[in-house]
């Protein structure tokens, strides 16, 4: 995320977004109410003194809206941010108008915040604007199905899901053949993702397939194989497969930048202890703020989708609780809900905490 302006008292931010995962962090930085300014394009009435009116005429100018939804519109790779126009002259929409500003990568806007940047939405951006980390490449590969997803610092991205047939190990010819088959398409699935990103891989697999497979790479895609950094084993395949391989920590050489690790482990932990029925872990939004007011919280866990659908009392009373968890030393752990460990911390309420020590 490149920052040209930034003015946190008066709650002003000038930035541009640089690649999807700058998306994914605005999506999750720009709430209900705050103003975003962008260049767009939009139908100006046309003076019309005598006669029939004519067709409006479609101009390009910077407009700003008082944010009332936005929305990441992953098929078009940009934000939709939809609000009430904010001072547009009357040639450009009569008062109370609506409109929809397209946010893409490379392209400028100005977000404000009437009530000042909160300290995690800072650490957020700060983060965003300090990470040069490249996605990485997954593809899990058996003799059943391949999958084949980017790691981004939001979650798991899926490219591929595609099944293989293969002949019953009677036919042994046959059915290496078309694995060698599967193998070609799965190279060449694999060539077009990485042309788009040039990122590292990782390849997964259930026995010897993964290995069979890297070692097709070397032999016929020998481009392509330079960039494999990891060959690992998992129990399952597709992208279940991936999603064992987060939990179980097998991507953690690889994937050691990316955000996605951290989140996991930490709702792992939550997990974790909650399976042992320890008494130094919590969750609910009631309980979480019970344990803050007593200082016992070491990390808080809070899924993204949560902070965005609240409403804004129960948002700035979740907000506070948060800079007092950041007072009082302890870390704010904002979990995606576009990988597995956000569906379970959603599943928890949205909020989590790990504790210092127990509570009750």
């Amino acid at each position: 995320m490149k920052v040209l302006e930034r003015n946190f008292k008066k709650g002003i931010v000038k930035l541009v977004p640089e690649n999807l995962d700058d998306l994914w962090h605005l999506y999750n930085l720009i709430y209900a109410d705050d103003e975003v300014y962008a260049r767009t394009t939009r139908e100006v009435k046309l003076d019309q003194e005598f006669g029939r009116p004519q067709k409006g005429k479609r101009i390009s100018l910077v407009l700003g809206v008082c944010v009332k939804d936005v929305i990441w519109d992953r098929a078009l790779n940009r934000l939709r941010v939809h609000g009430r126009l904010v001072d547009a002259p009357d040639s450009v929409a009569g008062a109370g108008a609506f409109h929809t500003l397209n946010i893409a990568v490379g392209e400028s806007l100005t977000v404000v915040k009437e009530q000042g940047w909160a300290e995690h939405e800072v650490e957020r951006l700060e983060r965003a604007s300090r990470t040069e980390t490249m996605p990485i490449i997954i593809i899990s590969i058996d003799d059943e199905e391949y999958c084949i997803a980017i790691m981004r610092q939001y979650g798991i991205d899926v490219k591929v899901d595609h099944k293989i047939k293969l002949s019953g190990k009677l036919e042994a010819d046959k059915r290496e053949t078309e694995l060698h088959k599967a193998f070609q398409n799965a190279s060449n699935a694999l060539r077009e993702v990485w042309q788009n990103t040039h990122s590292s891989i990782v390849v997964l697999g259930l026995g010897f397939v993964k290995n069979q497979f890297a070692n097709y790479l070397r032999d016929e895609a020998s481009d392509i194989a330079r960039e494999v950094v990891e060959v690992k084993s998992i129990n399952s395949s597709g992208v279940a497969g991936i999603h064992e391989a987060l939990r179980s920590g097998v991507l953690s050489g690889a994937l050691r930048h990316a955000r996605v690790v951290e989140e996991t482990e930490a709702v792992e932990e939550v997990l974790k202890r909650l399976g042992a029925d320890r008494t130094d872990v919590t969750y609910g939004f009631n309980e979480v703020e019970n344990a803050d007011s007593c200082g016992a919280v070491q990390i808080l866990l809070v899924a993204d989708f949560t902070i965005r659908s609240l409403d804004d009392d129960k948002r700035l009373a979740l907000e506070k609780v948060m800079k007092e968890v950041e007072t009082k030393g302890g870390k704010i752990v904002v979990v995606s809900v576009e990988h597995e460990a956000g569906e379970k911390l959603l599943a928890l309420g949205g909020i989590a905490a790990l504790l210092r020590y127990p509570t009750k």
